[in-house]
């Protein structure tokens, strides 16, 4: 890989460590004796990988953004680091081990010897557990992404404050932006241009917001790198691993910014539906929507970072004629994610049964700016103003009319708040009745924004055979349920109908030709 202007690097000293740590005498102390190992190169570290071990050894270079250049800044660095990680992957994460020499003259792990380098051992784990591998082949499901999602927002949550303006280290990392751009030649220099002046006027736009947002606590200590490749499973959990630890600084970040890299490298992957899903149960555990103005511009700064972070690294050759069309990849994404996008509310509706949930999710990611629209299911909602999990059920007294007005009620609200800042909602409930379709209907108006309603309509059979299958699900209703919806069913709504007896893939298409957003 092409090392940065600025570098100074003295690894090759480290010869003799990483010979150390791949010999006999390593091995064995590592509990690893024969294994095989292989080594691995990155632009900061060496990773020795043997058995059921990984050893992390800090390169010995000095950077514009990192000094590695003394075994003590690199012992220093690994405990941090260490410490840092150990927040959300301790399984992972076991131990920092001073490499010092000995008497004799040979190498030795925590000897009583000078100090000659330090490594952080991990835990080793199979490469086609990274997310990134799991979501190309199709295994990100919606329960794993519900599991990555809750895990971050819960990082977040105790994840440590830090007083910061919201809007100035931004402004830097575009400054920084420009310059890396400048010395890239993969990239049109009309083409960069457009991206960062698009970036500029959006975070001039901007800056007040995230102001705001760092005085209320919402800039805390992140991840800072959270990207799928950073994201593994481990006993089949999504794990949060190899954060910034190098420079605090980078890391002390909004986190809706650092949940926009998860939600940028979903879609550069091509998997938009999910990055909407996660987006928004990451939202339902945290309430933070008030931030939703600025997500565009978070995404679309780490394409911009991605594309020329993946620059440095073309080669000559094929590989780097692919490497050089990566970034050029992120460059569009980058200016995809600012196209502007209209918000509007669509309310979908339907008894129990009709799928309207599957649906909503289905159709998300294509309404509004990106990730795509917020979705407000009734039956979260009502899971949330009683304090329980989403799958746990609630008793009947929850489903009395005054408490479903409330929730629809809080519904409309939360979608005015989000409406407001200029992004879609999705609102998912049953509808059965005209004054909580009246609460839509004015929600949109009173902010003039456009409003669709759709009805989901399916043969009785189809929804109670749907409701009998379904399985930790935030549903309640039964068939009972069902029953008694029909049994009152008045008119049909003066809403777009839509025939749900069919697969949900099916039934979105539907939904999607209906609202005029269909391919």
């Amino acid at each position: 890989m092409t090392e940065p202007a600025g570098t100074h690097d003295t690894d090759d000293g480290q010869a003799e460590v990483r010979a150390f740590l791949a010999g006999p005498a390593g091995l064995e102390a590592l509990g690893q004796p024969g294994a095989a190992v292989q080594t691995v190169r990155t632009h900061i570290s060496w990773i020795v990988l043997a058995g059921d071990r990984a050893c992390k050894l800090k390169r010995a270079v000095r950077l514009p953004y990192v000094d590695f250049s003394t075994p003590q800044r690199r012992l220093r660095a690994c405990l941090h680091e260490l410490e840092l990680n150990r927040r959300t992957a301790p399984a992972l994460y076991l131990r920092v081990r001073r490499i010092t020499r000995e008497p004799g003259g040979g190498l030795a792990f925590d000897g009583a010897g000078e100090l000659v380098d330090a490594v952080l051992e991990m835990v080793r784990f199979d490469g086609d557990l990274l997310l990134d591998r799991v979501a190309r082949r199709g295994g990100l499901t919606p329960a794993l992404a519900e599991a990555l999602a809750l895990r971050v927002a819960r990082f977040h949550a105790d994840a440590q404050p830090a007083e910061a303006d919201g809007a100035a280290p931004l402004a830097a990392v575009l400054d920084l932006n420009e310059r890396a751009f400048a010395q890239a030649p993969a990239f049109a220099p009309q083409e960069a241009a457009a991206l960062n002046r698009s970036l500029r006027g959006a975070l001039d736009r901007l800056a007040p917001l995230l102001r705001r947002r760092a005085a209320a606590g919402r800039v805390r200590h992140c991840h800072g790198d959270l990207h799928l490749g950073n994201i593994c499973l481990v006993d089949g959990e999504p794990t949060l691993f190899d954060c910034i630890e190098f420079d605090d600084a980078l890391a002390t970040i909004d986190v809706l910014y650092d949940l926009a890299f998860l939600l940028m490298d979903l879609r550069r992957l091509g998997r938009a539906q999910i990055a909407n899903f996660v987006f928004n149960r990451y939202l339902d555990e945290t309430g933070d929507t008030d931030g939703l103005a600025a997500l565009p511009f978070f995404m679309a700064l780490r394409a911009a970072i991605r594309a020329h972070v993946t620059a440095q690294r073309i080669a000559p050759g094929p590989e780097g004629e692919e490497t050089a069309e990566r970034a050029a990849a992120y460059v569009a994404l980058g200016r995809e994610l600012l196209e502007p996008a209209p918000a509007g509310l669509v309310a979908i509706g339907g008894f129990s049964g009709s799928g309207k949930s599957t649906v909503a999710a289905a159709v998300a990611d294509r309404l509004g700016p990106a990730p795509g629209a917020r979705v407000l299911s009734s039956d979260r909602v009502r899971k949330r103003m009683h304090g329980v999990a989403a799958q746990r059920r609630l008793p009947a007294a929850a489903y009395r009319p005054e408490v479903s007005q409330a929730v629809y009620e809080a519904m409309a609200e939360q979608a005015a708040g989000v409406l407001a800042q200029g992004h879609a909602v999705v609102m998912d409930a049953v509808f059965d009745r005209e004054p909580m379709r009246a609460l839509a209907r004015q929600c949109a108006a009173r902010l003039g924004l456009p409003f669709a309603g759709v009805w989901l309509q399916a043969p009785r059979p189809v929804l109670a055979g749907r409701i009998a299958t379904r399985r930790n699900d935030p549903s309640d209703a039964t068939v009972d349920v069902l029953q008694s919806q029909l049994a009152r069913a008045g008119d049909t709504p003066a809403w777009t109908p839509v025939a749900a007896d069919a697969p949900a893939d099916e039934v979105a298409r539907r939904v999607l030709a209906a609202l005029g957003a269909g391919d």
